[in-house]
């Protein structure tokens, strides 16, 4: 093999990658705080809601599950402005990520609360409380509790996904690597960089959902 590996060709696009490094994570906070959002009015309407909603909520949730994010974030830049209504690349990628995340947050949520004894549920009405109520102060942080370890994987997978956004031309840092392989042609090093960026990425958002489950789940470690 004659090749020779040359990394000084990557170090003058270090502030580009940085850059793409910083969009790739605000992109993963917005989708995963709006998604997680998204996806606990979704698991509280199919469990508890009026229902009226829970045939609307549940099309939205299998749309999502049932078709792929890149379709999905076409759709929203490419075909909405077809009905006049236009968005940003940077907008239709969170938009997408937040209905990406929500259906499947929704979910995963969904499934910690049907593991929820009805005896608590029926104590809870009992005394008066409203649907709401129970949801809130009997249901969700047990339920949370039992699914952190499936929502902690969901929220890494978002991460990684945002690499699609490049497509639209999102400054992420897929779409860095892809423009510096352009200008320097060192495809194996550019992407090797973006590889060990996005596992760094991973490894380091794994740590501190780990320290943030400890800090509000301390009774399911303490179990561990």
């Amino acid at each position: 093999m004659n090749y020779t590996f040359d990394y000084g060709w990557v170090i003058p696009y270090a502030p580009m990658l940085l850059e793409g490094v910083f969009v790739t994570i605000v992109l993963s906070l917005f989708g995963t705080i709006g998604g997680v959002a998204l996806g606990l009015i979704c698991a509280w309407t199919l469990t508890s809601g009026p229902e009226r909603l829970r045939l609307p909520v549940t099309v939205y949730v299998e749309v999502i599950r049932n078709t792929p994010f890149l379709i999905q974030l076409f759709f929203i830049f490419f075909g909405l402005p077809a009905l006049e209504l236009r968005v940003s690349a940077f907008a239709a990628a969170t938009i997408t990520m937040i209905l990406n995340v929500g259906a499947y947050s929704c979910e995963i949520v969904r499934a910690g609360i049907q593991a929820t004894p009805r005896g608590q549920i029926e104590a809870g009405t009992s005394l008066a409380m409203s649907p709401f109520q129970v949801f809130r102060y009997i249901i969700l942080f047990p339920a949370l509790e039992r699914v952190w370890p499936a929502l902690s994987s969901q929220f890494i997978i978002v991460m990684l996904g945002t690499a699609v956004v490049s497509q639209i031309a999102v400054r992420d840092i897929t779409f860095v690597a892809s423009f510096i392989q352009s200008r320097n042609f060192r495809s194996f090093e550019t992407f090797f960089v973006s590889l060990f960026i996005y596992l760094a990425l991973a490894a380091v958002m794994r740590l501190l959902l780990d320290l943030l489950g400890r800090k509000i789940f301390p009774r399911r470690y303490a179990r561990d």
